[in-house]
């Protein structure tokens, strides 16, 4: 099985192939089978590939496919190979089946949109895109992939392009994320400068050989990827990007947010890991960034009212988790509470896709209330995507990843008191937010009319819903504490790609207490989510008449005023750079000099001859300069032309001239 590992990424690339070429004449059904079944083919390989690797794993758990040679030029030479080991594994079963379950779910929310072959044709380039970035054997190809899936963030944000505010969302997502992957891509060309090579494996090899820890430049190779890692999974200070992603369709959120796109950072950082241990000061870097980040944007989620937005920033809040284990070396506690967090936010976001669906795109959580009982099966799935994403004990995966985290960021070398403090405070955020959500939407009475005749889901979003919240209960129970039976498949097994963490405090009785304290802040956040807004709703709404408290709301609101202050640093320079017509500001200065000079030519001596040269020359040259100045027109099809015509003039010429010599 494992020789079809290049059909993982070939069946949804060969299924956006058939829809761009033939989408327009198909029907739905024929389109959503092209594009769900080829994706579930994918998962089916990835699945069977799975079990062979475990039952019978290769040499060195290592499996490496070549499919050809990319580029050969002056002993550069990177291919297009496929390189699975546990981690990438992982990765690429969690995309694969994530990704069939939200296309399964999309084909009947979906079904009436003029954009359907392009919906499901971009869908599939998204899931191609990131088995690409997953399973490639050097950072070129893997930056292949990491491109494509930033392009179809761009089309799938952007997917609805009639509203102007959803084309600003995909230019700003697209932008942002850009910042990061041209710091990642100067990284590569460091890497490839000091190393000589972009084959992942022998690059980290070179580097640990080469380069001893704390040098400058591994410290600068690795901060050049962490900003590339930054910006695809939304931390500090490269947020901005993903609350305003919302304006794509549901499904595209479930589909970015827990299996593509986001979690590309953490794997990038994770699969570059010994390139992060030769770097200290940067890996504690990455710590404090996910510290920082899971703190802020859990705030901010408390003071959201669009539902999807709430998700959003959570999202955000449980990647600053990620990284936080990252940074303190608990390489399979990261990994693992991205599988389980892929599990829960898919099922959130689908859930509150059945929802807005139900109430005729209604978001505002304000506006809705009661649906426990006119939506049952949503309102179970969104609650046990709530409780796992909240870290309840014992029933809930998040419970088992996010506490391991904790506990991981307390006793690890890397880690210290204040990094857990951090990671404890965000667990007393994240059940507050998330159950805010619960206890406004489906309890309590119903804060507007709602339509008589709510939209139920069918069988093909069922099955996802249902599916989803199984793996969100059971998903942790791989991996559990020691005081629950100290299970640890998961870690063994991805300690075949990533190392084992250094544990420096072993302390039963510590970790104990700490999962004690986990366990407290998770189950009161709820009871206060539970006072706050259900029980005593008028006292919240005292406190927010207080001037200061409604103003750090609002700053909360808006996601800390990062936005305000790009907008004032980067965005209105930019603006008016483009808008302020600087061709007719620049023709108006060269009008100025120019008149200038035939003035002061003219006064000295209208008949001179040398005079007469002089202006000859100012006038040729404001000739010159008005006649290109209209070639400026902003007309790209018009610079188009101009390219393609200078081209074969001097093409001409030089056959011409070839000819000639010959």
């Amino acid at each position: 099985m494992l020789s079809l590992l290049w059909l993982i990424p070939t069946l949804p690339l060969a299924g956006f192939l058939l829809l761009v070429l033939g989408g327009n004449h198909l029907g739905h059904r024929s389109i959503a089978m092209i594009g769900t079944g080829s994706v579930a083919l994918s998962a089916l390989v990835a699945i069977l590939i799975g079990i062979d690797f475990i039952t019978a794993p290769p040499p060195g758990f290592v499996f490496r496919q070549e499919a050809w040679t990319w580029i050969a030029v002056a002993g550069f030479s990177p291919g297009i190979v496929f390189y699975l080991d546990a981690l990438s594994l992982v990765m690429v079963v969690v995309v694969t089946v994530i990704s069939f379950l939200i296309h399964l779910y999309s084909t009947e929310f979906m079904s009436g949109d003029e954009g359907y072959a392009r919906f499901f044709a971009y869908m599939n380039l998204f899931v191609g895109s990131m088995c690409i970035l997953v399973l490639a054997d050097n950072l070129l190809f893997l930056y292949l992939g990491w491109e494509g899936v930033g392009l179809c963030s761009y089309l799938l944000i952007g997917f609805w392009y009639r509203d102007p505010a959803n084309g600003r969302a995909a230019r700003k997502a697209f932008i942002v994320t850009r910042v990061g992957d041209t710091a990642m891509a100067i990284g590569f060309f460091l890497l490839f400068t000091h190393l000589g090579t972009l084959d992942i494996q022998p690059l980290m090899q070179r580097a640990t050989q080469q380069w001893p820890v704390g040098s400058e430049l591994a410290i600068l190779a690795a901060a050049l990827l962490l900003g590339g890692a930054a910006g695809k999974s939304a931390q500090l200070p490269l947020q901005t990007w993903l609350p305003d992603a919302m304006a794509g369709p549901t499904p595209v959120s479930a589909l970015m947010h827990a299996a593509t796109m986001v979690t590309a950072g953490v794997y990038l950082i994770a699969r570059t890991h010994a390139l992060f241990v030769l770097a200290p000061a940067v890996q504690f870097a990455v710590a404090a960034v996910g510290a920082l980040t899971l703190l802020l944007a859990g705030f901010s989620a408390l003071a959201q009212n669009d539902i999807k937005r709430v998700l959003a920033y959570s999202t955000i809040s449980q990647l600053g988790y990620m990284f936080l284990a990252l940074g303190v070396g608990a390489w399979s506690a990261a990994i693992f509470h991205l599988v389980t967090h892929a599990f829960f936010k898919a099922l959130l976001f689908l859930s509150a896709g059945v929802v807005i669906m139900s109430l005729h795109e209604e978001h505002d959580i304000f506006r809705m209330g009661a649906l426990r009982k006119k939506l049952p099966l949503t309102f179970w799935a969104f609650l046990i995507g709530s409780a796992s994403l909240a870290a309840l004990p014992l029933v809930t995966a998040g419970f088992y990843s996010k506490d391991l985290i904790l506990w991981q960021a307390w006793s690890s070398r890397g880690g210290n008191p204040w990094l857990w403090a951090a990671g404890w405070g965000g667990a007393i955020l994240t059940g507050l937010y998330i159950f805010r959500v619960v206890f406004l939407v489906f309890f309590g009475e119903a804060r507007t009319v709602a339509p008589p005749e709510i939209r139920r889901p069918g069988l093909r979003i069922t099955i996802p819903l249902i599916v989803l919240a199984a793996f969100s209960v059971v998903g942790g129970w791989i991996e559990t504490p020691s005081f629950l039976g100290n299970l640890t498949l998961f870690s063994d097994f991805i300690q075949h790609a990533l190392p084992p963490t250094q544990v420096v405090h072993d302390s039963k009785n510590d970790e104990i207490v700490l999962e004690l304290l986990a366990i407290a802040a998770s189950l009161g956040s709820v009871a206060l989510a539970y006072l706050l807004f259900l029980r005593y709703p008028a006292f919240l709404h005292g406190l927010m008449l207080v001037p200061a408290l409604a103003s750090v709301r609002k700053l909360w609101h808006f996601g800390w005023g990062f936005d305000s202050f790009y907008e004032f640093l980067f965005v209105r320079p930019y603006l008016w750079l483009a808008h302020a017509d600087q061709r007719d500001v620049i023709d108006d200065l060269y009008r100025m000099s120019f008149s200038c000079t035939l003035r002061c030519l003219q006064k000295i001596n209208r008949h001179d001859l040398i005079d007469n040269l002089y202006s000859g020359l100012a006038g040729l040259c404001l000739f010159f300069h008005r006649t290109l100045s209209a070639t400026q027109s902003g007309q790209v099809r018009r610079y188009a032309a101009a390219i393609a015509a200078g081209s074969i003039g001097i093409i001409f010429v030089g056959v011409f001239a070839w000819s000639s010599l010959h």
